[in-house]
């Protein structure tokens, strides 16, 4: 179970508050793009992620999107938001993630990663040694791919919710 923990947790990242990122020295958010920013049937940033990422980056957040969606989906989506992306990035897996830390030069003490699975996001955190934020899906549909990691995803969450973990991580 320790392995699907995050470090935090909200509703979804637009109720995040902005000086959450500074009082923690987050200044690279690895942000995962389906279902935490956008819904998947979303081409192109809706004008609410627009506004996040550009709110971010004005106060000095570096934004990456880290997806396993494929190169074009991911490519377009971030070109809008002019971000850098890693597309298939392999999550639950580190290695190719663990290679563009090291490739852009980042320190992963000032990295937190956002996504809205345990399976996948929560999971890789641990992975790569860097600080994870939980939200709920931001819409009910999800990918075909994704409808698998959710039956496990749902067991998880009820755990740690009954142990009252979310809720302790709860950014307010």
């Amino acid at each position: 179970m320790r392995n699907y923990i995050p470090d935090f947790y909200a509703k979804n990242i637009y109720i995040i508050p902005n000086d959450f990122y500074k009082n923690h020295h987050f200044s690279i958010l690895f942000v995962d793009l389906d279902n935490t920013l956008d819904s998947y049937l979303c081409e192109t940033p809706s004008k609410k992620a627009l506004d996040l990422v550009n709110e971010l980056k004005s106060i000095g957040i570096k934004i990456f999107i880290i997806s396993n969606n494929h190169y074009e989906r991911v490519k377009k989506y971030a070109s809008v938001l002019e971000v850098e992306y890693l597309y298939k990035s392999g999550k639950p897996f580190g290695k190719k993630i663990n290679q563009f830390i090291d490739d852009k030069k980042l320190n992963r003490d000032n990295i937190l990663l956002i996504g809205d699975q345990l399976i996948t996001d929560i999971r890789t955190s641990k992975r790569i040694k860097v600080k994870s934020l939980l939200t709920d899906k931001l819409v009910k549909e999800d990918q075909w791919t994704t409808r698998f990691n959710r039956i496990a995803d749902t067991i998880i969450r009820n755990r740690l919710r009954k142990k009252n973990i979310l809720s302790s991580k709860e950014v307010k």
